[in-house]
This record gives C-alpha cells, sequence and structure tokens, in this order.
C-alpha cells in the first residue's frame, strides 16, 4: 500500500513537473534572441512583477552564456560570416533607466554585447505608456546614456517607435508614421542605421500590413514577443523573430530549458 501510495505521489510529481518545464520537449536549434526589460529590484504595487530580473539573475544568466560558449552579438553583426557556432541575441524593451544604471555595468564586467529597443519620445522621459494608478512610472534613458553606451562598443539600438502604441489598434498612416519616424529620428541622432525593431506588446508582427510597413521602413529585422527559437539563417517572409522572455521569477532551470527547447512553461 504504501509503496503503491510513492509511486502514485511520484507519478504525480512528474506530471506536475512537466507542465511546469518543458524538459521533454527536443533540443531546438537557431538563434535564442532574449528579451529583458527591467533590472533591478521591483518596486512594491507593481503589477508586472515578472518584467524585472533581479541585479544577481541577469550576472547568472549571462555566466551561464558564458559558460556554454554563447557569443552574444549586436544587430550589425548578425550578417557577418562565418557566424560564431552558439550564437545569441540580448535585447531590451522600452529602455529603461536601470538598463543603464544596473545591467550596463554587468555587461562591462563580463564583456557581454546587447541590444535596446528605444521608444524615442520617451528617452529622458519616463514610460508613458503606462497607467500610473496601476503601474508605477519609471525613468527612461537619457540621450547621455544612451550615447556612451554606444561609444562602448557594448550595446546597439533598435527602434520601439515613437510613443509605443499598440500597432494592431492605431490606423495604418500611424503605424507608418510611428515606425519610419523613430528609424528616421534616432539614425539622425545615433549617426548609425536602425537595424532592428521591435513591436511594442508584440502587437502587429503577426498583421501582414503592419509587418509590411516594418519591412518598407528597412529595418532589416523585426522582433515578436512570441516564445521561441527562430531557424538561423533567417527567412524574413517565415515571419518575425521569435524571442524568449527572460522573467524574474525564472529559475536558472527556466533559462536553461529557454536556451536549449525554446520554451520553459506550457
Amino acid at each position: 500500500m504504501i509503496a503503491t501510495l510513492s509511486a502514485v505521489a511520484g507519478g504525480a510529481a512528474l506530471l506536475g513537473a512537466s507542465a511546469r518545464w518543458n524538459w521533454w520537449r527536443p533540443p531546438t536549434a537557431g538563434l535564442p534572441v532574449l528579451m529583458y526589460h527591467k533590472v533591478g529590484d521591483c518596486p512594491k504595487g507593481s503589477q508586472l512583477a515578472k518584467l524585472w530580473v533581479s541585479p544577481r539573475d541577469f550576472r547568472r544568466q549571462l555566466d551561464y552564456l558564458k559558460r556554454h560558449g554563447y557569443t552574444p552579438l549586436l544587430f550589425s553583426e548578425l550578417g557577418r560570416r562565418p557566424m560564431p557556432e552558439h550564437p545569441v541575441l540580448i535585447t531590451f524593451d522600452d529602455g529603461y533607466a536601470n538598463n543603464f544604471e544596473v545591467a550596463f555595468p554587468i555587461l562591462q564586467e563580463l564583456k557581454m554585447k546587447a541590444n535596446i529597443f528605444l521608444v524615442y519620445e520617451t528617452v529622458d522621459q519616463h514610460n508613458v505608456w503606462h497607467d500610473p494608478a496601476s503601474e508605477p512610472w519609471q525613468r527612461m534613458l537619457t540621450w547621455n546614456q544612451v550615447e556612451r553606451m554606444q561609444a562602448s562598443g557594448l550595446v546597439e539600438f533598435g527602434s520601439h517607435t515613437m510613443r509605443h502604441p499598440n500597432l494592431a489598434r492605431i490606423a495604418l498612416d500611424q503605424v507608418r508614421w510611428e515606425l519610419f519616424e523613430s528609424k528616421k529620428r534616432l539614425e539622425a541622432k545615433l549617426g548609425r542605421p536602425m537595424l532592428g525593431f521591435a513591436y511594442p506588446y508584440g502587437a502587429g508582427a503577426f498583421v501582414p500590413a503592419v509587418r509590411q510597413l516594418a519591412r518598407d521602413a528597412g529595418y532589416a529585422y523585426d522582433f515578436s514577443i512570441k516564445q521561441g527559437i527562430s531557424p538561423w539563417p533567417w527567412d524574413p517572409a517565415s515571419g518575425a523573430l521569435k524571442r524568449l522572455l527572460i522573467r524574474g521569477d525564472d529559475f536558472m532551470l527556466d533559462f536553461h530549458l529557454n536556451m536549449t527547447r525554446g520554451r520553459a512553461r506550457l
């Protein structure tokens, strides 16, 4: 009887682990693209705690990449030949001040490269797309910080639109302005091509008319928030590049499964 109960309990635990962690998925090849937002201590009252990764966890994740032979690349290095054996893109959405104040020193220490998608009109400001009644506003990067990171050679920037709208819910002429204008202004400000674009909220990445505008604007790479690893070489006709959301409540097992299976959770 005891043995039977133990077997049942063990089976239930295995099923629970299989539902929580996708260890049973086959390994996935391609280009893993990590998606971060904020690195630091999550403020009280935040309803988006999962988007805050602690400095300790961020360092552990970068250490994992180094130990496993991954080479972090900038957008401008994606087309180089030959590609490293294990390429990875580290990306940050929105451009929060903590990307400079907390994440950047760790990147410098470990000599790791990253890419940040900027919302042009919120640089030097705060994240105005959040309702402060339900989500505390956060300071965004300043232009001085952006320029210092670019000058380091460790960070490259891409566009996250002018104002962070949901591109699937606004008129196409407004979508065009958000995509074309942010690219034009960022290139004028930073003196280099804007190769990467990320859809705010992931919205519009799978709307053909919206995605066509992103391609028409001249972005070489467009990024969704669909969880997974895209094949490399990448065919733009196959859809926007997938990414791996790195959550603040992830364990290192989650990170390992994301990197090897393209998904840690069901």
